[in-house]
């Protein structure tokens, strides 16, 4: 009995003693496989971070905490490591740590979460820097609003830092930024490249390709451009035949009836430099009620308004077509008492016009006209308008003589021309205020008209 307990007491010792020394084995090489485990976790969380950063564009300086500068691959490194604790520093205390006491575990696990807080503290830099330096796009289409070479970023070390980015980092950065979202730019339109410039005089074979363009597009900008350049081309007399030959009058004629009011205007100047050549004009006429519709029912004193009078005084120089006009006498002188200052003068030169054809006299006398007409005759009024206001009524008196309408009157409502001018009286009373016009040309004129009374 006695060496039974005792063989099992040497059993247990040999058994007690072997695994002392299995513990003693294990508790190293787990030590060191630890120590391979955390290294290896240094280095991804090193490389997965830097991943991202170039994610935003650039390499990011994490040693300078939230206000860091965009720099190159090659000062980022260093300032990685400089950013975090040195891991060999932390082995080593981790060595010191076991050394001094404590348990194995308990040390392994406050160095694991001291590489945790600080591998999480990094990460967290990372993500500010990122957001405050994001760089805003451009579409590629818009021009950089800062100027020339730059201004578009906020930093130009980020623009610099994606330039020298790595091979694998660019690719990166560049599928990211595709997805980043435009600012948004007012876009421009962009520039039309017309074979010619506007005011370039050009031939019969480059104003038939004008005309060409001008006929089978749609785009307004191109439109405002080819009528610009056919307007300052019939400018000259001997454009002005060729594209009626070439069949131009129709083409630009047939914009009239465009809504986009910079395009009638241009389409009425075009005419109007067309309407000087006198056949020209007969193929004009086909299109003088429109244009006329047009200048009256369109926005008052606007460029369309002036650029259709100025067609219609033209066309009403001589003559020929004055007739076609006769209809729209009420409206003339409407607009001559609502116009502004220039509107006013040209309705005038128009009116003037048709009071120098004798057949066209008592269709402008009968017509009915606002009695508050008669204001324009007022000292406060410039030179000009006194003048035309002037020669309008010294025309209808001469022809009002001539047709012998006097002895009709009759035949004129109070309302009518004739009755304001003629029969009323007002008019020579403020034409007789007139006479001591501080203008000498305007006193001259007057003195002219009181004469022919």
């Amino acid at each position: 009995m006695g060496r039974t307990r005792e063989a099992g007491c040497v059993a247990a010792g040999v058994v007690i003693g072997a695994g002392a020394c299995y513990c003693v084995y294990r508790l190293a090489w787990g030590r060191d496989e630890n120590e391979k485990i955390w290294d290896e976790d240094e280095e991804s969380t090193d490389t997965s971070e830097i991943g991202v950063e170039t994610v935003k564009g650039a390499k990011t300086n994490l040693g300078a905490g939230s206000g860091a500068k965009l720099q190159g691959d090659s000062k980022v490194k260093p300032e990685v490591s400089l950013g975090l604790e040195d891991c060999s520093g932390v082995k080593e205390k981790a060595h010191s740590g076991s050394h001094s006491g404590g348990g194995l575990e308990a040390k392994a696990k406050a160095l694991f979460n001291t590489l945790k807080e600080q591998a999480s503290a990094k990460a967290g830099k990372g993500a500010r820097v990122g957001t405050i330096s994001g760089n805003r796009t451009l579409a590629p289409s818009l021009p950089c609003p800062g100027g020339r070479g730059g201004g578009c970023h906020p930093t130009r070390s980020g623009s610099r830092a994606r330039g020298r980015a790595s091979g694998k980092s660019k690719g990166k950065a560049r599928s990211k930024s595709t997805r980043a979202p435009a600012t948004t730019w007012p876009v421009r339109r962009g520039k039309f490249n017309f074979p010619y410039k506007i005011d370039d005089i050009l031939s019969a074979p480059d104003l038939q390709k004008v005309l060409n363009i001008l006929e089978r597009t749609n785009d307004p900008f191109i439109q405002e451009v080819a009528l610009v350049t056919l307007g300052n081309n019939a400018a000259y007399s001997f454009n002005q035949n060729a594209i009626r030959e070439l069949g131009g009058v129709p083409i630009i004629a047939k914009l009239i009836k465009t809504k986009d009011p910079i395009i009638r205007e241009k389409t009425y100047n075009a005419l109007n430099n067309l309407s000087v050549n006198a056949e020209n004009q007969g193929k004009i006429k086909t299109y003088i009620s429109q244009v006329c519709d047009d200048t009256m029912v369109c926005r008052l004193d606007s460029a369309v308004q002036m650029a259709g009078l100025r067609l219609l005084t033209n066309m009403t120089v001589t003559n020929h077509y004055q007739h076609l006009l006769s209809y729209s006498f009420p409206d003339f002188f409407a607009l001559l008492f609502l116009g502004n200052h220039f509107t006013k003068i040209q309705i005038m030169k128009l009116i003037i016009n048709f009071t120098e054809n004798p057949a066209m006299t008592r269709e402008l006398v009968s017509c009915k006209v606002p009695s508050e007409l008669i204001s324009l005759f007022n000292k406060e009024w410039d030179r000009e308008i006194l003048l035309n206001i002037l020669t309008l009524f010294e025309n209808i008196n001469d022809n009002i003589k001539n047709e012998g309408l006097a002895s009709s009157r009759k035949e004129f409502s109070r309302s009518s021309l004739f009755f304001l001018f003629k029969e009323s009286g007002v008019c020579v009373k403020k034409i007789k205020a007139l006479a001591n016009h501080n203008d000498l040309v305007v006193k001259v004129k007057v003195l002219k008209v009181l004469t022919k009374l």
